[in-house]
């Protein structure tokens, strides 16, 4: 499992700028972490864990995004970044932020679309085992997908649909 977490980690790391001093062992390793620190979870199956996996990536990414725009914007306090190695460029660390802030609204409206988009996108999940998280079927997840990416499009745009 640990190498199909470095996988997941390792796609959603080449989405950054080149050069970037984070691994995706670190990211990994943050995930790890999150997950020991977190109450005793009875996995139902595979696609169970990668679906919290997802969202604890997606909470590590974020996270770190937002210390380094407070720090930024004159925040004092001392914060440390994955293994201090954190150096994300400031339009990616934007674009998580504005997505992060833009499925929190999707989940408000559709909490499934919210949920597919964060398996599929920071879990890379694919359809089969996003449906199988999900106890749908993988028609439903691609219908879920096309109709959020849509949405999320028109949000992170700000262009109001026609």
């Amino acid at each position: 499992m640990q190498n199909e977490l470095r996988r997941l980690a390792r796609r959603q790391m080449d989405r950054e700028r080149p050069g970037h001093t984070l691994q995706a062992t670190a990211l990994v390793n943050e995930v790890f972490i999150r997950l020991i620190d977190g109450k005793q979870v009875h996995w139902r199956n595979r696609a169970h864990f990668f679906a919290i996996a997802a969202r604890l990536m997606r909470r590590v990414l974020v996270d770190s995004a937002r210390a380094r725009h407070y720090q930024k914007r004159g925040g004092g306090a001392a914060m440390l970044s994955l293994d201090e190695a954190l150096t994300m460029s400031p339009e990616r660390g934007r674009e998580i932020i504005a997505l992060d802030d833009a499925l929190t609204t999707l989940a408000q409206a559709d909490p499934r679309k919210s949920q597919v988009v964060e398996l599929r996108y920071f879990g890379g999940l694919s359809v089969e085992e996003t449906a199988e998280a999900l106890q749908v079927s993988p028609d439903t997840v691609t219908r879920d997908w096309r109709l959020a990416r849509g949405w999320l499009l028109r949000e992170l745009s700000g262009k109001s649909p026609s």
